[in-house]
């Protein structure tokens, strides 16, 4: 691959620029040739605040992405860009502009609104403390208060998948599958949860075994790296999943967040049939 070409990225917010990092990488995704210099500027409220900015967007210019609820914040901001003849973007307002045309009402900015301490902000903080404390199998005592619980092999990339998930609000357990060890008779017995099973293929468990244990200074040859042993960890693990009729999804090719994404259209679906 050749080498990437480097751009600089100023990316001006009124809040904490959560957003802003959002839709910037995902859009910079679609370039792999170049890589963005990321510069962030947060919390941008006053003029003194946006002057700062401005002066290293001038000194190292570059596209500028920005989320600022003040219009005459934001009309300094543009104005002095195009003076520069350098290019802005306000990422929200298409989706805030098409909002006010098909609600036919005007829009009522308050920065930083979309962070506010509100009831969906403390849900997320209660899942993440729920998920932290089921991870890898502890606590199960109360499995059913769970809205999703990951089963599978070890490094079938069950925590990040949960901590993922917490981060969107779902309570989410995870549940090792370890040879000789039983799993906790809880999971045939909770009806609450949607229990997903995660699988890949042994030599993608292998490899991501065998760079544990490389981090932990192991190099001697075992079961738990020998692919016909992570295959027969995987047989079993799949006849449990068919056994209780539990969805499967093969993280082998999938991002984190693309397996995260099947989770929940596999929790909409059963939502769907339980409320039509």
């Amino acid at each position: 691959m050749p080498d990437r070409q480097y751009f600089h990225m100023h990316m001006v917010s009124d809040a904490t620029g959560e957003t802003l990092s959002t839709v910037a990488r995902a859009a910079t995704a679609y370039y792999a040739d170049y890589q963005p210099i990321e510069h962030m500027y947060a919390l941008v409220r006053t003029l003194k605040q946006l002057e700062r900015a401005l002066i290293e967007i001038e000194r190292q210019p570059g596209i500028v992405l920005f989320t600022i609820a003040d219009k005459p914040l934001q009309q300094q901001l543009e104005r002095h860009c195009i003076a520069l003849a350098i290019p802005t973007i306000s990422v929200l307002d298409p989706v805030i502009n098409s909002l006010a045309a098909y609600l036919k009402t005007e829009s009522r900015p308050h920065p930083g609104g979309q962070h506010t301490l509100n009831a969906e902000y403390f849900r997320r903080m209660d899942a993440l403390n729920y998920t932290l404390i089921h991870d890898d199998g502890q606590h199960v005592d109360d499995l059913d208060a769970a809205d999703i619980i990951l089963v599978g092999v070890s490094r079938s990339s069950k925590t990040p998948t949960s901590i993922y998930l917490a981060n969107r609000g779902i309570k989410t357990a995870n549940i090792p599958l370890v040879p000789g060890v039983p799993h906790p008779p809880q999971l045939e017995v909770v009806t609450h949860p949607l229990i997903v099973g995660l699988v890949a293929s042994a030599e993608r468990i292998s490899q991501i075994r065998r760079h544990r244990l490389i981090t932990l200074n192991e190099t001697r040859e075992t079961y738990y790296v020998n692919r016909q042993a992570i295959t027969a960890e995987l047989l079993t693990a799949k006849k449990l999943f068919t056994r209780h009729n539990w969805p499967v999804i093969d993280v082998t090719r999938r991002s984190i967040e693309e397996t995260a994404a099947a989770i929940l259209n596999l929790l909409a679906e059963r939502h769907s049939k339980i409320i039509p």
